[in-house]
């Protein structure tokens, strides 16, 4: 998931202090001005500053809203090393009335609010809901990484659906309950009626089979009682297919003086995880790894991880 830069204390307190000298300029024109004050007094912004300082600048992603402050967003990781954004929305009414929370996740928790909390503690919180969801996401993990997924190709971690390859021109489409993602999945067969009959004649009589304690994709085949079909590596598919961009989509690279040698050149990098063994164009990938803010450079290589499996990738950094 691509991450914006994080917002250094200098650039946070200049889009503030603009919100102060807003409001300065609006108390000295009150007198044109009978209705409500649209602007917060200065105090707002020297406690938002200190909350912020609690938690710390270096976490701070972006400072937005009509005021500078008011729309924070911050960055949070979870246990996994998963790397969340949390925006965080401080109402007119702030901090009598709670702020609103929003982020990629499938479902939000409900933050509990006094007028004495503060900013750090609706991040604790969060940090907390985020522990709930982690076998939600190592459920999916597993989905992706051992199942032929087919959509979405860049999943989200708000998602909670998969399409999956069963062969012969059909597929599954699996709703996993974020709440109780080990229990058995919602599901709808797309295909021919005429290949899915035995499928979804076992999916009806088999559902007890499911057992919590056991892996999903293994839960999976036996309620089926189907043998799934694992995604298929770039030297299982056809050379047409094999050289297609997993960013691009485009099986060679456009001819292009700006390119240099790499003009109209074939996919030339493969991820080495063989449940994945995506092909790239390694200009393609040095570009996706230099957008994200995760991504380590040590000399001439830039260090991330595979945008469809995560498991790391090595790419040098070349001229064009």
């Amino acid at each position: 998931m691509e991450l914006p830069a994080t917002l250094s204390g200098a650039a946070a307190r200049s889009q503030a202090r603009a919100g102060e000298e807003a409001y300065t300029d609006a108390r000295q024109d009150a007198h044109m001005d009978t209705g409500p004050p649209r602007h917060r007094p200065p105090a707002f912004y020297s406690s938002v500053f200190a909350q912020i300082e609690e938690i710390g600048w270096e976490r701070l992603v972006s400072a937005a809203g009509d005021d500078g402050v008011s729309c924070l967003t911050f960055r949070v990781v979870d246990e996994q090393g998963r790397i969340h954004l949390l925006e965080i929305t401080l109402p007119m009414g702030y901090p009598a009335s709670p702020p609103s929370i929003s982020a990629e996740v499938p479902y939000l928790p409900k933050i509990q609010w006094s007028k004495s909390s503060r900013v750090k503690d609706v991040i604790c919180q969060f940090q907390e809901h985020l522990k709930i969801l982690q076998e939600f996401w190592s459920t999916m993990d597993e989905i992706d990484k051992v199942l032929w997924v087919v959509d979405p190709t860049k999943p989200t971690y708000a998602m909670s659906h998969r399409r999956l390859s069963l062969g012969d021109d059909c597929c599954i489409l699996l709703h996993v309950d974020p709440r109780k993602p080990s229990s058995l999945p919602e599901c709808r067969f797309l295909g021919a009626d005429g290949k899915l009959d035995r499928l979804i004649m076992n999916w009806r009589k088999n559902r007890k089979r499911w057992d919590a304690k056991k892996k999903f994709h293994e839960n999976l085949a036996s309620v089926l009682d189907f043998a799934l079909p694992a995604r298929p590596s770039v030297s299982s598919v056809k050379d047409d297919e094999q050289a297609d961009c997993g960013i691009c989509y485009a099986k060679h690279l456009p001819v292009d003086d700006e390119l240099g040698a790499h003009s109209g050149c074939a996919t030339d990098y493969t991820c080495e995880n063989p449940s994945c063994s995506r092909a790239f164009h390694s200009v393609c990938l040095r570009d996706w790894l230099r957008s994200i803010t995760t991504t380590r450079q040590s000399f001439d290589v830039l260090f991330g991880n595979c945008p469809y499996c995560s498991d790391p990738v090595a790419v040098k950094v070349t001229d064009r």
